[in-house]
Protein backbone atom coordinates (compact mmCIF):
# COMPACT_ATOMS: atom_id res chain seq x y z
CA UNK A 1 0.00 0.00 0.00
CA UNK A 2 1.58 2.85 -0.95
CA UNK A 3 2.39 5.87 1.53
CA UNK A 4 -0.11 8.76 1.13
CA UNK A 5 1.82 12.36 0.12
CA UNK A 6 0.86 15.74 0.79
CA UNK A 7 -1.12 17.75 -1.57
CA UNK A 8 0.76 20.41 -3.51
CA UNK A 9 -0.04 23.70 -2.87
CA UNK A 10 -1.49 25.56 -5.58
CA UNK A 11 0.22 28.78 -6.54
CA UNK A 12 -1.58 31.59 -7.60
CA UNK A 13 0.00 32.37 -11.42
CA UNK A 14 -0.55 35.66 -13.58
CA UNK A 15 1.33 38.12 -15.85
CA UNK A 16 0.29 40.58 -13.70
CA UNK A 17 0.39 39.81 -9.78
CA UNK A 18 -0.61 42.17 -7.55
CA UNK A 19 0.70 43.75 -3.68
CA UNK A 20 4.11 41.82 -4.50
CA UNK A 21 5.96 44.36 -2.63
CA UNK A 22 6.21 44.12 1.33
CA UNK A 23 7.51 47.11 3.60
CA UNK A 24 10.10 45.32 4.62
CA UNK A 25 10.80 44.28 1.46
CA UNK A 26 10.99 47.68 0.29
CA UNK A 27 13.11 48.56 2.74
CA UNK A 28 15.81 45.54 2.24
CA UNK A 29 16.07 46.57 -1.56
CA UNK A 30 19.32 48.14 -2.40
CA UNK A 31 20.35 47.50 -5.98
CA UNK A 32 19.28 50.17 -8.84
CA UNK A 33 16.14 49.54 -10.57
CA UNK A 34 12.85 49.00 -10.79
CA UNK A 35 10.55 46.22 -8.91
CA UNK A 36 7.07 46.03 -10.06
CA UNK A 37 4.17 45.90 -7.06
CA UNK A 38 1.47 45.09 -9.55
CA UNK A 39 -1.17 47.46 -11.68
CA UNK A 40 2.22 49.42 -12.89
CA UNK A 41 3.34 50.72 -9.95
CA UNK A 42 6.97 50.27 -9.33
CA UNK A 43 9.78 51.09 -6.80
CA UNK A 44 12.81 52.94 -8.58
CA UNK A 45 16.07 52.50 -6.69
CA UNK A 46 18.28 54.81 -7.71
CA UNK A 47 21.90 54.28 -8.12
CA UNK A 48 22.99 56.68 -5.01
CA UNK A 49 20.10 54.46 -2.97
CA UNK A 50 17.17 56.83 -3.46
CA UNK A 51 13.55 55.11 -3.78
CA UNK A 52 10.55 56.50 -5.01
CA UNK A 53 7.30 55.27 -6.47
CA UNK A 54 6.26 55.32 -10.55
CA UNK A 55 3.06 55.11 -11.67
CA UNK A 56 3.35 53.36 -15.32
CA UNK A 57 -0.61 53.86 -17.05
CA UNK A 58 -1.37 55.02 -20.21
CA UNK A 59 -2.94 58.43 -20.84
CA UNK A 60 -4.81 59.00 -23.19
CA UNK A 61 -3.64 56.76 -25.67
CA UNK A 62 0.01 57.35 -24.50
CA UNK A 63 2.47 55.97 -21.98
CA UNK A 64 3.49 57.77 -19.05
CA UNK A 65 5.45 57.18 -16.24
CA UNK A 66 3.71 59.41 -13.15
CA UNK A 67 6.02 60.39 -9.72
CA UNK A 68 3.91 59.69 -6.57
CA UNK A 69 7.14 60.56 -4.11
CA UNK A 70 9.95 59.33 -2.09
CA UNK A 71 9.58 56.51 0.18
CA UNK A 72 10.50 58.63 2.73
CA UNK A 73 7.48 60.59 2.08
CA UNK A 74 4.65 58.10 0.64
CA UNK A 75 4.77 54.66 2.54
CA UNK A 76 3.62 51.29 0.40
CA UNK A 77 -0.26 52.04 1.18
CA UNK A 78 0.08 55.32 0.46
CA UNK A 79 1.38 54.51 -2.93
CA UNK A 80 -1.18 51.79 -3.61
CA UNK A 81 -3.98 54.14 -2.61
CA UNK A 82 -2.55 57.05 -4.77
CA UNK A 83 -1.53 54.53 -7.72
CA UNK A 84 -5.41 53.63 -7.69
CA UNK A 85 -6.92 57.30 -8.15
CA UNK A 86 -5.19 57.87 -10.61
CA UNK A 87 -5.45 54.65 -13.06
CA UNK A 88 -9.08 55.67 -12.20
CA UNK A 89 -8.78 58.67 -13.63
CA UNK A 90 -6.92 57.45 -16.95
CA UNK A 91 -9.40 54.91 -17.18
CA UNK A 92 -12.37 57.68 -17.47
CA UNK A 93 -10.08 59.72 -20.01
CA UNK A 94 -8.94 62.82 -17.94
CA UNK A 95 -5.04 63.24 -17.29
CA UNK A 96 -4.06 62.60 -14.04
CA UNK A 97 -0.99 64.92 -14.21
CA UNK A 98 -3.21 67.82 -14.17
CA UNK A 99 -5.51 66.22 -11.78
CA UNK A 100 -2.57 65.97 -9.20
CA UNK A 101 -1.47 69.91 -10.30
CA UNK A 102 -4.86 70.90 -9.18
CA UNK A 103 -5.48 69.12 -6.06
CA UNK A 104 -1.60 70.42 -5.00
CA UNK A 105 -2.19 73.82 -5.60
CA UNK A 106 0.33 76.02 -3.36
CA UNK A 107 -0.82 79.29 -1.17
CA UNK A 108 0.96 82.24 -2.32
CA UNK A 109 3.69 81.76 0.16
CA UNK A 110 4.49 78.31 -0.88
CA UNK A 111 4.68 79.58 -4.34
CA UNK A 112 6.78 82.29 -3.29
CA UNK A 113 9.55 80.21 -1.66
CA UNK A 114 9.92 77.91 -4.20
CA UNK A 115 10.53 80.63 -6.56
CA UNK A 116 12.88 82.26 -4.23
CA UNK A 117 14.57 78.70 -4.31
CA UNK A 118 15.19 78.32 -7.70
CA UNK A 119 16.24 82.12 -8.21
CA UNK A 120 18.65 81.76 -5.88
CA UNK A 121 22.04 81.43 -8.08
CA UNK A 122 20.25 85.10 -9.54
CA UNK A 123 20.70 86.93 -6.59
CA UNK A 124 24.29 88.99 -6.69
CA UNK A 125 24.79 88.41 -2.72
CA UNK A 126 23.57 87.12 0.80
CA UNK A 127 21.76 90.63 1.38
CA UNK A 128 19.62 90.54 -1.76
CA UNK A 129 18.85 86.83 -1.10
CA UNK A 130 17.21 87.65 2.18
CA UNK A 131 15.92 91.04 0.97
CA UNK A 132 13.71 89.30 -1.92
CA UNK A 133 11.60 87.47 0.63
CA UNK A 134 11.62 89.94 2.76
CA UNK A 135 10.10 92.38 1.06
CA UNK A 136 7.02 89.85 0.54
CA UNK A 137 6.37 90.33 4.25
CA UNK A 138 3.25 92.47 3.87
CA UNK A 139 1.78 90.12 0.87
CA UNK A 140 2.36 87.07 3.40
CA UNK A 141 0.06 89.55 6.18
CA UNK A 142 -2.45 90.04 3.60
CA UNK A 143 -2.94 87.47 0.94
CA UNK A 144 0.22 84.14 2.08
CA UNK A 145 -1.88 81.78 2.69
CA UNK A 146 -4.70 82.31 0.15
CA UNK A 147 -4.33 79.14 -3.10
CA UNK A 148 -2.58 80.75 -6.00
CA UNK A 149 -5.36 80.28 -8.28
CA UNK A 150 -7.49 82.53 -6.37
CA UNK A 151 -5.46 85.50 -6.14
CA UNK A 152 -6.77 88.44 -8.01
CA UNK A 153 -6.30 92.24 -8.30
CA UNK A 154 -8.33 93.37 -5.49
CA UNK A 155 -5.41 91.28 -3.40
CA UNK A 156 -2.69 93.16 -4.95
CA UNK A 157 -4.28 96.30 -4.74
CA UNK A 158 -4.58 96.37 -0.67
CA UNK A 159 -0.75 95.89 -0.26
CA UNK A 160 0.61 97.80 -3.06
CA UNK A 161 -2.24 100.60 -3.30
CA UNK A 162 -1.31 102.24 -0.31
CA UNK A 163 2.74 102.25 -0.55
CA UNK A 164 2.31 103.33 -4.23
CA UNK A 165 2.64 106.92 -3.83
CA UNK A 166 4.78 107.02 -0.94
CA UNK A 167 7.07 104.36 -1.81
CA UNK A 168 7.48 103.88 -5.22
CA UNK A 169 10.86 102.48 -6.04
CA UNK A 170 9.82 99.08 -3.40
CA UNK A 171 5.93 99.08 -4.70
CA UNK A 172 7.56 98.56 -8.14
CA UNK A 173 10.24 95.58 -6.86
CA UNK A 174 7.51 93.88 -5.02
CA UNK A 175 4.79 94.22 -8.07
CA UNK A 176 7.66 92.41 -10.07
CA UNK A 177 8.48 89.53 -7.70
CA UNK A 178 4.54 88.73 -7.50
CA UNK A 179 4.45 89.34 -11.47
CA UNK A 180 7.42 86.44 -11.53
CA UNK A 181 5.66 84.10 -8.76
CA UNK A 182 2.29 84.40 -10.55
CA UNK A 183 4.12 83.67 -14.18
CA UNK A 184 6.03 80.83 -12.74
CA UNK A 185 2.67 79.07 -11.46
CA UNK A 186 0.82 79.52 -14.58
CA UNK A 187 3.19 77.87 -16.18
CA UNK A 188 2.84 74.83 -13.42
CA UNK A 189 -0.39 74.52 -14.63
CA UNK A 190 -1.35 76.08 -10.69
CA UNK A 191 -2.83 79.24 -12.33
CA UNK A 192 -5.15 80.14 -15.99
CA UNK A 193 -6.22 83.59 -17.48
CA UNK A 194 -4.22 86.82 -17.66
CA UNK A 195 -2.07 87.45 -14.66
CA UNK A 196 -3.49 90.26 -12.58
CA UNK A 197 0.20 91.69 -11.62
CA UNK A 198 0.59 92.34 -15.57
CA UNK A 199 -1.49 95.39 -15.55
CA UNK A 200 -2.25 96.02 -12.04
CA UNK A 201 0.99 99.47 -12.52
CA UNK A 202 -2.48 100.94 -14.82
CA UNK A 203 -5.25 101.01 -12.14
CA UNK A 204 -2.82 102.31 -9.11
CA UNK A 205 -3.03 106.19 -7.92
CA UNK A 206 -0.06 108.08 -9.81
CA UNK A 207 3.40 108.54 -8.34
CA UNK A 208 4.44 112.01 -6.68
CA UNK A 209 7.90 112.88 -5.97
CA UNK A 210 7.39 112.89 -2.19
CA UNK A 211 10.16 112.93 0.96
CA UNK A 212 7.97 110.63 3.51
CA UNK A 213 9.68 108.33 5.76
CA UNK A 214 9.92 104.75 4.53
CA UNK A 215 9.28 103.88 7.91
CA UNK A 216 6.24 104.91 9.57
CA UNK A 217 6.72 105.87 13.00
CA UNK A 218 4.79 106.54 16.23
CA UNK A 219 4.45 109.87 17.72
CA UNK A 220 6.93 110.20 21.13
CA UNK A 221 3.56 111.73 22.70
CA UNK A 222 1.97 108.45 21.97
CA UNK A 223 4.82 106.03 23.19
CA UNK A 224 2.93 105.30 26.70
CA UNK A 225 -0.33 104.22 25.84
CA UNK A 226 1.47 102.05 23.08
CA UNK A 227 3.85 100.22 25.25
CA UNK A 228 0.62 99.81 28.05
CA UNK A 229 -1.14 98.46 24.48
CA UNK A 230 1.32 96.03 24.04
CA UNK A 231 1.73 95.20 27.70
CA UNK A 232 -1.70 93.77 27.44
CA UNK A 233 -1.89 92.33 24.03
CA UNK A 234 -2.68 88.60 22.88
CA UNK A 235 0.83 88.27 21.59
CA UNK A 236 3.09 85.39 23.62
CA UNK A 237 5.50 86.92 26.38
CA UNK A 238 8.56 86.56 24.38
CA UNK A 239 7.41 88.84 21.81
CA UNK A 240 6.20 91.71 23.82
CA UNK A 241 9.26 91.85 25.66
CA UNK A 242 11.10 91.63 22.84
CA UNK A 243 9.62 94.30 21.35
CA UNK A 244 9.71 96.66 24.19
CA UNK A 245 13.33 95.66 24.42
CA UNK A 246 13.48 96.64 20.88
CA UNK A 247 12.13 100.23 21.28
CA UNK A 248 14.13 101.20 24.27
CA UNK A 249 17.17 99.99 22.87
CA UNK A 250 16.34 101.79 19.65
CA UNK A 251 18.04 99.36 17.79
CA UNK A 252 17.19 97.62 14.68
CA UNK A 253 14.35 94.21 14.06
CA UNK A 254 17.21 91.97 12.84
CA UNK A 255 19.68 93.37 15.76
CA UNK A 256 17.53 92.25 18.49
CA UNK A 257 15.87 89.12 16.56
CA UNK A 258 19.47 87.91 15.83
CA UNK A 259 20.32 88.79 19.78
CA UNK A 260 22.45 86.60 21.94
CA UNK A 261 23.49 85.72 25.18
CA UNK A 262 26.52 85.96 25.10
CA UNK A 263 26.45 89.48 24.04
CA UNK A 264 24.90 90.66 27.29
CA UNK A 265 27.44 91.64 29.99
CA UNK A 266 24.87 91.67 33.12
CA UNK A 267 27.41 92.56 35.36
CA UNK A 268 28.39 96.33 32.68
CA UNK A 269 24.83 96.40 31.72
CA UNK A 270 25.78 96.39 28.27
CA UNK A 271 24.88 94.62 25.13
CA UNK A 272 27.59 94.79 22.41
CA UNK A 273 26.35 93.90 18.81
CA UNK A 274 29.36 92.14 16.76
CA UNK A 275 30.70 93.36 13.93
CA UNK A 276 30.16 90.19 11.85
CA UNK A 277 26.43 90.66 12.76
CA UNK A 278 26.25 94.32 11.46
CA UNK A 279 27.92 92.76 8.07
CA UNK A 280 31.72 93.55 9.06
CA UNK A 281 30.79 97.03 10.26
CA UNK A 282 32.32 97.95 13.55
CA UNK A 283 30.75 96.35 16.62
CA UNK A 284 27.93 98.42 18.39
CA UNK A 285 27.41 98.69 22.10
CA UNK A 286 24.44 99.53 23.28
CA UNK A 287 24.05 100.66 27.59
CA UNK A 288 20.96 98.61 28.84
CA UNK A 289 19.09 100.88 31.11
CA UNK A 290 17.28 99.52 34.53
CA UNK A 291 14.68 98.48 32.02
CA UNK A 292 16.05 96.37 29.31
CA UNK A 293 17.84 94.64 32.37
CA UNK A 294 14.66 94.05 34.04
CA UNK A 295 13.24 92.51 30.71
CA UNK A 296 16.47 90.40 29.85
CA UNK A 297 16.19 88.98 33.87
CA UNK A 298 12.53 87.97 32.49
CA UNK A 299 13.36 86.73 29.37
CA UNK A 300 15.33 84.01 30.90
CA UNK A 301 12.05 82.64 32.47
CA UNK A 302 10.99 81.53 28.62
CA UNK A 303 14.21 81.28 27.04
CA UNK A 304 15.61 77.63 27.71
CA UNK A 305 18.91 77.05 27.26
CA UNK A 306 19.69 78.18 23.16
CA UNK A 307 22.04 80.48 22.24
CA UNK A 308 19.06 83.49 21.31
CA UNK A 309 18.31 86.04 24.04
CA UNK A 310 14.62 86.06 22.00
CA UNK A 311 13.81 82.34 20.54
CA UNK A 312 11.42 81.00 18.41
CA UNK A 313 9.05 77.84 19.07
CA UNK A 314 12.38 75.85 18.48
CA UNK A 315 14.85 76.98 20.93
CA UNK A 316 17.57 76.99 18.29
CA UNK A 317 16.41 79.28 16.46
CA UNK A 318 15.79 82.91 17.00
CA UNK A 319 12.06 84.67 16.88
CA UNK A 320 11.08 84.75 12.85
CA UNK A 321 11.19 88.11 11.31
CA UNK A 322 7.29 88.25 10.90
CA UNK A 323 7.21 88.30 15.10
CA UNK A 324 6.73 92.15 15.15
CA UNK A 325 4.64 93.04 12.26
CA UNK A 326 2.48 90.37 13.31
CA UNK A 327 2.33 91.93 17.02
CA UNK A 328 1.56 95.26 15.81
CA UNK A 329 -1.23 93.84 13.41
CA UNK A 330 -2.82 92.01 16.55
CA UNK A 331 -2.92 95.45 18.25
CA UNK A 332 -4.86 97.02 15.24
CA UNK A 333 -1.37 98.87 14.21
CA UNK A 334 -0.74 98.55 10.89
CA UNK A 335 0.12 102.45 10.94
CA UNK A 336 3.36 102.01 11.93
CA UNK A 337 6.49 99.31 11.93
CA UNK A 338 9.15 98.06 13.88
CA UNK A 339 11.81 100.41 12.44
CA UNK A 340 9.89 103.03 13.07
CA UNK A 341 10.40 103.19 16.75
CA UNK A 342 13.94 104.50 15.60
CA UNK A 343 12.58 107.08 14.31
CA UNK A 344 10.32 107.70 17.27
CA UNK A 345 13.82 108.02 19.57
CA UNK A 346 15.42 110.49 17.55
CA UNK A 347 12.64 112.90 17.80
CA UNK A 348 11.78 112.55 21.16
CA UNK A 349 15.66 112.72 21.64
CA UNK A 350 16.52 115.95 19.93
CA UNK A 351 13.16 117.44 20.54
CA UNK A 352 13.05 117.30 24.50
CA UNK A 353 16.25 116.81 25.25
CA UNK A 354 19.45 118.71 25.50
CA UNK A 355 21.55 115.89 24.44
CA UNK A 356 24.10 117.39 21.31
CA UNK A 357 22.92 115.35 18.17
CA UNK A 358 26.10 113.23 17.92
CA UNK A 359 25.22 111.67 21.09
CA UNK A 360 21.51 110.93 19.43
CA UNK A 361 22.94 109.79 16.28
CA UNK A 362 25.61 107.26 18.09
CA UNK A 363 22.88 105.47 20.14
CA UNK A 364 21.30 105.00 16.40
CA UNK A 365 24.77 103.53 15.30
CA UNK A 366 24.47 106.30 12.40
CA UNK A 367 28.29 107.61 11.61
CA UNK A 368 29.15 110.57 13.93
CA UNK A 369 31.52 112.85 12.09
CA UNK A 370 33.18 116.32 13.39
CA UNK A 371 33.98 114.35 17.09
CA UNK A 372 37.14 116.46 18.53
CA UNK A 373 39.71 114.01 19.28
CA UNK A 374 39.01 114.63 22.95
CA UNK A 375 35.37 112.61 22.65
CA UNK A 376 35.09 108.64 22.60
CA UNK A 377 33.79 107.87 19.26
CA UNK A 378 31.04 105.85 20.80
CA UNK A 379 29.80 108.52 23.72
CA UNK A 380 29.11 105.55 25.67
CA UNK A 381 28.90 107.45 29.00
CA UNK A 382 26.75 110.02 27.41
CA UNK A 383 24.34 107.68 25.86
CA UNK A 384 24.45 105.88 28.86
CA UNK A 385 22.68 108.63 30.59
CA UNK A 386 20.06 109.24 27.27
CA UNK A 387 19.23 105.56 27.13
CA UNK A 388 17.89 105.63 30.99
CA UNK A 389 16.17 109.21 30.45
CA UNK A 390 14.25 107.34 27.69
CA UNK A 391 13.09 104.51 29.62
CA UNK A 392 12.18 105.66 32.61
CA UNK A 393 8.52 106.29 32.35
CA UNK A 394 8.51 102.90 31.43
CA UNK A 395 9.81 101.00 34.63
CA UNK A 396 6.00 100.79 35.95
CA UNK A 397 4.24 98.28 34.85
CA UNK A 398 0.63 100.22 35.82
CA UNK A 399 -1.26 101.74 33.34
CA UNK A 400 -0.97 105.08 32.55
CA UNK A 401 -3.40 107.25 34.46
CA UNK A 402 -5.80 108.77 32.50
CA UNK A 403 -6.51 112.98 33.41
CA UNK A 404 -9.71 112.18 34.91
CA UNK A 405 -8.85 109.37 36.92
CA UNK A 406 -5.89 111.63 38.08
CA UNK A 407 -8.74 113.84 39.56
CA UNK A 408 -10.59 111.47 41.20
CA UNK A 409 -7.14 110.01 42.97
CA UNK A 410 -6.15 112.93 43.99
CA UNK A 411 -9.62 113.87 45.29
CA UNK A 412 -9.42 110.60 47.37
CA UNK A 413 -5.69 111.58 48.47
CA UNK A 414 -7.05 114.99 49.43
CA UNK A 415 -10.01 113.21 51.58
CA UNK A 416 -7.35 110.98 53.19
CA UNK A 417 -5.28 113.72 53.93
CA UNK A 418 -8.24 115.64 56.28
CA UNK A 419 -8.58 113.05 58.53
CA UNK A 420 -5.44 113.49 59.86
CA UNK A 421 -5.51 117.01 59.36
CA UNK A 422 -6.28 119.40 62.65
CA UNK A 423 -10.20 120.27 62.92
CA UNK A 424 -10.19 123.85 62.17
CA UNK A 425 -8.65 122.44 58.45
CA UNK A 426 -10.80 119.40 58.11
CA UNK A 427 -13.76 121.46 56.99
CA UNK A 428 -12.52 122.83 54.06
CA UNK A 429 -10.63 119.18 53.53
CA UNK A 430 -14.27 118.01 53.60
CA UNK A 431 -15.83 120.21 51.08
CA UNK A 432 -12.81 119.18 48.57
CA UNK A 433 -13.56 115.95 48.69
CA UNK A 434 -17.17 117.04 47.62
CA UNK A 435 -15.97 118.65 44.90
CA UNK A 436 -14.22 115.95 43.90
CA UNK A 437 -17.14 113.61 43.99
CA UNK A 438 -19.08 115.84 42.19
CA UNK A 439 -16.49 116.01 39.00
CA UNK A 440 -16.01 112.43 39.54
CA UNK A 441 -19.50 111.52 38.47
Amino acid sequence: MKARTAPKKRVKRGRHPDQVLSPKKVQGLKKPGRYGDGGGLYLEVGPNGSKSWILRTVVMGTRRDLGLGSTSLVSLPEARKEASRLRKIARSGGDPLSERKRSKVPSFEQAARQVHAISAVTFKNEKHRKQWLTSLNSAFLNFGEKRVDSITRDDLNTVLGPRWETHPETSRRVLQRIKKILDWCKVQGFRTGDNPASDLASFLPPRHNTQQSPHPSLPYQDLPGFIWDLRASKSSAIVKLALEYLILCAARTGEVLGALWDEIDFETKTWTITAQRRRNLTAHRIPLSPRCVEILEQVREYAGEGPYVFPGRRGNKPLSDMAFLVALRRMGRNDITPYGFRSTFRDWAVEQTSFPTAVCEAALAHSVRHLTESQPADLFDRRRQLMQLWSAPFMSRQQPVATEDRLALEGNRLALEAESEPSDTKASSSLIKILWDKMRG
